[in-house]
């Protein structure tokens, strides 16, 4: 006797298939994204990452798995960037699939695959995290490590792919009871999110000067003293350290030049918003939309000469380059300093590494920096801010 599905013909056969994507689709939400594709299409199956991206298995009625091929591809994640989707046709598991297939699931990544590797960048802070860092009723309120499967730590954690948990700076990490609910819960924005955390079980910071150490939101309280003093800090960021000063005060400006050893190159500043930044730079609709966007790019733009920041920040040209917050501890740090805006310039001495360990910092900037905002995530990969200026052609 047939079996019911060998019978069946047309749009409702019951096929599987294999559908392998590479591409930036580790770190992103992919896995979360197929996942809830197959469970809104009624589909079994599984995904796991591979070392050149994702691999999914899919079966079910054939209208359905050929609608869940397209829509992996249409409706991929705002991040994610598909470089290729292969097909291969298998073996139908049949109308009532073996235990532990019963359902879409997410297994373990497949770490004896060859391909090429694509690691997602770091991505700014999304507009959902930024409203709960500042909802007083969310658990998340003023969390400085705060992210999503949409935002944050990418790149600069990872040491090891596929990229999982355990192959990141986050590791070290545990996740509370909380935030593994969220981490499982597929209708959750921070389901798979691997660098999901919070206050109890997260990340945290400190702040060094001299003799005086201060942890959690008292690192930051004390960093913005020193802001709001003309002194200058170092700040742990995601990618290694910036040198921060008031970038209206001229006498901060040119000290930071000085220990730096940098004459005349401009130096980058970071205003809490667009408002900001339009006091002192011409900022265009393109402008606003790279700072913006995901990337967070430091963005040329021409400076307004009636309102210019101090002398010292750009002697040799009429730009400046202008960035905004791209961090949750950027926006907090920034939040109620009551500056226009900070000098963000990378940490080092000019023609030096960028520095990006906590000993390392305060041995290298410690004759530079007053003071030290750091925190115990660790950055793997040192990575230092883009540089973009709009034109008539496009952003270059």
């Amino acid at each position: 006797m047939p079996r019911a599905e060998e019978t069946t013909t047309g749009a409702d056969a019951r096929v599987r298939r294999r559908v392998t994507v590479e591409g930036i689709v580790q770190g992103v939400g992919f896995r979360p994204h197929v996942h809830r594709l197959a469970r809104d299409l009624g589909l079994v199956g599984c995904a796991r990452n591979v070392a050149g991206g994702l691999e999914v298995e899919i079966e079910g009625p054939e209208a359905a798995v050929d609608e869940f091929v397209r829509r992996v591809e249409a409706d991929a994640p705002p991040i994610a960037v598909i470089e290729s989707l292969e097909l291969e046709e298998l073996e139908p598991v049949g109308e009532r699939p073996p235990a532990g297939d019963e359902r879409f699931e997410i297994i373990a990544s497949r770490e004896d695959a060859k391909g090429e590797i694509y690691v997602s960048p770091d991505v700014a802070i999304c507009a959902d995290c930024r409203r709960e860092m500042f909802d007083a009723t969310d658990r998340r309120h003023r969390h400085p490590f705060i992210n999503c499967t949409n935002c944050g730590p990418r790149f600069t954690i990872i040491k090891g792919v596929p990229y999982d948990r355990p192959r990141t700076s986050m590791a070290d990490f545990a996740m509370c009871e909380d935030c593994r609910r969220e981490y499982a819960d597929i209708d959750d924005r921070r389901y798979h999110a691997q660098p999901v955390a919070c206050p109890h079980c997260g990340p945290t910071l400190s702040f060094v000067a001299g003799e005086r150490t201060e942890r959690g939101e008292a690192a930051l309280l004390a960093a913005r003293e020193l802001l709001r003093a003309g002194r200058i800090v170092a700040v742990k960021g995601l990618g290694g350290f910036h040198l921060a000063c008031d970038a209206d005060d001229d006498e901060a400006v040119r000290r930071l030049r000085q220990r730096k050893h940098r004459e005349a190159r401009p130096l980058a500043v970071m205003a809490f918003d667009l408002e900001s930044a339009r006091s002192f730079a011409h900022v265009s609709g393109d402008a606003a939309t790279l700072m913006h966007g995901p990337e967070a790019p430091i963005v040329l733009c021409e400076r307004r000469e009636e309102a210019r920041l101090a002398e010292s920040v750009a002697p040799d040209t009429d730009s400046y380059g202008v960035m905004l917050p791209y961090t949750p501890l950027h926006l907090l740090l920034l939040e109620g300093l009551l500056v226009r805006a900070l000098v963000m310039t990378s940490g080092n001495l000019t023609d030096e590494p960028l520095a990006t360990d906590n000993d390392e910092a305060v041995a290298r900037l410690g004759e530079i920096a007053d003071g030290l905002l750091l925190h115990d995530r660790d950055i793997f990969i040192g990575c230092d801010d883009s540089v973009i200026r709009p034109t008539a052609r496009g952003p270059v």
